[in-house]
């Protein structure tokens, strides 16, 4: 089973040099890529001269994460794709515990590793932790971290365990399930694109798991910070684009009305706590919304599915009122 761990870069060269000896060294056996988003500093360059076992992919635009490893993995033949994101320190023997699971359940499309904070390396990291869920809102939790209520790692997560989505930090993938779902949606630029593949994954038959036997540390933010208001937009807009195309029957055009309710009531939120930019990423992003709208109608034809996403209601509801603040507490 060939594995080709592939690092989107854009003007990254620090995070390059930080992360990339770690991976070189504890990949044996898995061919390394760094696919280049365009990037305007001297990163490949940098790549090239210290780091020669390093295949180079050079996109032709900075496209994000979805178009930027749609156009990196389009002529690779591995069995397995590792999508790193380049501010990660891996661990020896990372791949070993998912290869095995990979090779042990012929089902298995795609998982992630246990993913802990570089900067508080006993804690979970934001992005991915101990594998992702979606509540039948389409608000994202992990085991490990809901909303921003971090768990400490003391072994509570050291399974395997059937989860809804993995992370796009460490997102490994089958790379015919990967093609057979049609990647990645490209009008998604950044942000919740994994866990709309994850749905499409699933839909088609797959199954993806979470291996705590493997572990990656994650910096987090390296890109767009979670204060950015740009993330803000991407999280809001895609996730209502999310909704509309993977939810089947009418019902999901209420799903929208109640989410994007919640979406002023969150704006509200940041007017009292004067984060006035973000209250505009909330309206761009609806705004973006309605503009995408006839196109993720089209999409809804082909994807859209009664396949049972949500595994509680309201994470929202148990987080805030029932001050339900773990994972294990739902």
């Amino acid at each position: 089973m060939k594995i080709a761990v592939v690092i989107l870069n854009w003007n990254g060269k620090e995070l390059l040099e930080r992360f990339l000896p770690s991976i070189l060294s504890f990949s044996e056996g898995a061919h390394i890529y760094v696919a280049d988003n365009a990037s305007t500093d001297d990163s490949v360059s940098y790549v090239m001269k210290h780091f020669s076992k390093v295949t180079i992919i050079q996109n032709k635009t900075n496209g994000g994460y979805a178009k930027g490893y749609n156009d990196a993995l389009k002529n690779l033949q591995e069995d397995i794709f590792v999508l790193l994101n380049s501010d990660v320190e891996v661990t020896e023997d990372w791949l070993i515990p998912i290869q095995k699971a990979f090779k042990k359940d012929t089902n298995l499309v795609a998982a992630q590793p246990k993913i802990l904070d570089y900067k508080n390396k006993q804690y979970f990291e934001y992005a991915g932790a101990a594998g992702g869920y979606i509540d039948a809102l389409g608000y994202p939790f992990c085991r490990g971290r809901i909303f921003d209520t971090i768990e400490k790692d003391n072994g509570q997560y050291n399974d395997i365990k059937n989860i809804f989505w993995a992370s796009g930090a460490c997102l490994f993938i089958k790379r015919t399930a990967f093609k057979k779902a049609g990647g990645f949606d490209e009008d998604f630029f950044a942000h919740q694109e994994e866990i709309d593949l994850c749905w499409r994954l699933q839909s088609n038959g797959g199954t993806i798991k979470y291996i705590g036997a493997s572990k990656i540390y994650h910096v987090g933010g390296a890109t767009l910070a979670t204060a950015n208001p740009k993330k803000t937009f991407y999280n809001f807009r895609n996730t209502l684009l999310m909704l509309l195309k993977n939810v089947r029957g009418s019902k999901v055009y209420f799903l929208l009305l109640i989410r994007m309710l919640l979406d002023g009531l969150a704006a509200i939120q940041f007017l009292f706590q004067g984060k006035f930019k973000h209250i505009g990423a909330i309206l761009k992003a609806h705004l973006s919304f309605y503009r995408l709208f006839y196109i993720f109608l089209k999409k809804r034809k082909i994807w859209a599915s009664n396949f049972m996403y949500y595994s509680i209601k309201s994470v929202v509801w148990s987080y805030f009122t029932q001050k339900k603040r773990r994972f294990n507490d739902l």
